[in-house]
C-alpha cells in the first residue's frame, strides 16, 4: 500500500509541475509541451495511471470526475468550437434580454467579410503564434478550464498580426483584452494604426511618423488618444477615463476583460470599449495615407520587482472589411448575410454585442412593413453534423425571437431555417474560414 501511495504522489507531482498559476488562475503554458487542442496524450497517460491507482485504493481516495462541467469565462467567445449538445430552442430569457438592452446605444456594425482572424486555436500552448511579428516575446496560454486561448504579453514590446494589412476606407477591428494589475509598476497598454513602407521595421517606435495611438493605464481607466502626422501631433484627447478598463472594485487584483471595437468609415474613426463608445472623430484618417499596420503594445514602466506578476493578454483578433448596406442588400438585392450576430459558445444565446446589427436590420424591416423574411442559420463544420443542424435552427429562431421581443417586429413576418454546416461560404480548415461560415442570412420572401 505504501508503494501505491508513493507512486500516486509521484505522478500527481509530475502533473502539477506541468502547470503554473497566473493571478491565482491555472495557466497551461510552455512547461506543458504535450498540451494540444482537445484531449492530449500527456494528459491521457496521467489520467490512466491515476485511474489504476484510484481503483486500487478506493477506500482512501475518491475517484476523479473527468467530466466535470467546464467553467466559462465571463466573455467566452463565439469564435470557439461549434460542438453543441444544447437542448435550447431559441428562447429569450429575461436575463439575456436585460443584458442585450445594456447595449441599446451600441451602434457598432462589423465589416461585411472577415479577412483576418486569430483566436490562437491552431497555436500550441506555450508557443508564439505564426503570422505575427514582435520585437519582444509572448506565449499562448489558457486560463483555468476554459478552452479560450490568449496571447500572454509579459514583457515590453510590440505585437503585430500580419493579416491586418491594406486597410480600405471601410473596415472594422475587434479584439478582447484581459488584464490584471498585481504589482507596484506603472503599466501602459496601447494599440496603433499606421501606414508603413516596411511593417517589420516599424515594430520599433523610433521609425514612426504617421499613426493613431490609443493607450490606457492598467486598471486605472486613464486613457489618451493621439493622431500624429509627419512626426507632429495634430490631434489628441488626453487624460479621459474609460470605466471599462478599471479593475473590479477596490481590488486591483480583480481582473477586467474588455472587448475593443474599432471602426473606420472613410475619414471617420470610432472606438468602443464593450458597449460604450469612447471616441468618435469625424476627420481622423488622412485619405492620402495608405494604412496597413495594426500593432498592440505593452510598457512595464518603473519596473522594480524581480519577477513580473502582471497580466496582459489579447485574443479573438477579428479584421473585417466592407461597409454593410443593409437596406440595399435586403430590399433591393433580396439577401443580406451578416457575421455580426454572435452567440455564446455551443448555444443559441445571442451576445449583447450583436445589438448594433440587429437594430440595423430591425430598422429596415420597420421602414418596409410589407417585406417578409426567412432567417437562415449556418455553422462551421466543427462537431457533429446533426448537432450543428439543430444549433443553426435554434440560432435562427433566437434571432427571430429577439427581433420580436426587443424590436417589435411582427412574428408572422419572419420564417426560420437552419442549414448547419451544409453550405459553407469559406474553407473550414482555418480559423478565419470558420468565422466566415458562422453566419446568419436574411432572405426577402
Amino acid at each position: 500500500m505504501k508503494t501505491i501511495i508513493t507512486t500516486f504522489l509521484f505522478i500527481l507531482t509530475l502533473s502539477l509541475q506541468a502547470q503554473e498559476t497566473v493571478g491565482g488562475k491555472v495557466v497551461k503554458n510552455a512547461k506543458d509541451k504535450t498540451y494540444q487542442k482537445g484531449e492530449q496524450k500527456g494528459d491521457e497517460t496521467v489520467d490512466k495511471a491515476l485511474n489504476k491507482i484510484e481503483d486500487g485504493i478506493s477506500n482512501l481516495f475518491k475517484k476523479k470526475d473527468k467530466k466535470a462541467k467546464k467553467k466559462k469565462s465571463k466573455d467566452d467567445s463565439e469564435e470557439m468550437s461549434e460542438n453543441d449538445n444544447s437542448s435550447s430552442s431559441g428562447s429569450i430569457s429575461k436575463t439575456n434580454l436585460k443584458n442585450i438592452k445594456v447595449y441599446s446605444k451600441f451602434d457598432f456594425i462589423p465589416g461585411e467579410k472577415i479577412i483576418g482572424y486569430d483566436d490562437f486555436s491552431t497555436t500550441n500552448i506555450g508557443d508564439f503564434p505564426l503570422g505575427w511579428n514582435t520585437n519582444s516575446s509572448a506565449e499562448v496560454v489558457t486560463i483555468d478550464d476554459s478552452n479560450q486561448r490568449w496571447l500572454f504579453i509579459s514583457k515590453d514590446g510590440y505585437f503585430q498580426p500580419d493579416f491586418v494589412k491594406d486597410m480600405p476606407e471601410n473596415f472594422t477591428l475587434e479584439f478582447d483584452v484581459f488584464t490584471r494589475y498585481r504589482s507596484n509598476n506603472i503599466l501602459e497598454y496601447q494599440f496603433y494604426i499606421l501606414p508603413s513602407t516596411n511593417p517589420k521595421r516599424d515594430l520599433s517606435e523610433e521609425y514612426l511618423n504617421d499613426y493613431f495611438q490609443f493607450k490606457w493605464l492598467a486598471c486605472e481607466g486613464s486613457s489618451s488618444f493621439y493622431v500624429v502626422e509627419n512626426g507632429e501631433t495634430v490631434g489628441k484627447n488626453e487624460g479621459f477615463t474609460v470605466k471599462d478598463f478599471i479593475c473590479g472594485g477596490n481590488d486591483k487584483e480583480e481582473p477586467t476583460q474588455v472587448k475593443i471595437s474599432i471602426w473606420r468609415q472613410n475619414s471617420r474613426l470610432r472606438i468602443y470599449a464593450n458597449e460604450n463608445k469612447i471616441l468618435d472623430i469625424p476627420q481622423a484618417f488622412n485619405s492620402k495615407l495608405k494604412y496597413n499596420v495594426f500593432k498592440i503594445g505593452a510598457k512595464y514602466m518603473n519596473f522594480s520587482e524581480n519577477e513580473n506578476k502582471d497580466e496582459f493578454m489579447v485574443s479573438n483578433i477579428r479584421y473585417a472589411v466592407g461597409s454593410p448596406d443593409t437596406r440595399s442588400k435586403l430590399i433591393t438585392e433580396g439577401k443580406l448575410v451578416t457575421r455580426g450576430i454572435l452567440f455564446d459558445v455551443n448555444s443559441d444565446v445571442i451576445k449583447p454585442s450583436s445589438y448594433g446589427v440587429l437594430k440595423d436590420i430591425a430598422s429596415v424591416l420597420k421602414e418596409n412593413p410589407t417585406v417578409n423574411i426567412n432567417i437562415i442559420g449556418h455553422t462551421d463544420s466543427d462537431g457533429d453534423a446533426t448537432s450543428n443542424l439543430t444549433l443553426s435552427q435554434n440560432r435562427a429562431l433566437a434571432v427571430k425571437n429577439i427581433l420580436t421581443s426587443e424590436f417589435k417586429i411582427e412574428e408572422n413576418r419572419m420564417q426560420t431555417e437552419g442549414k448547419g454546416e451544409a453550405e459553407p461560404s469559406d474553407s473550414n480548415k482555418t480559423a478565419m474560414g470558420k468565422a466566415n461560415n458562422r453566419r446568419v442570412e436574411f432572405i426577402k420572401l
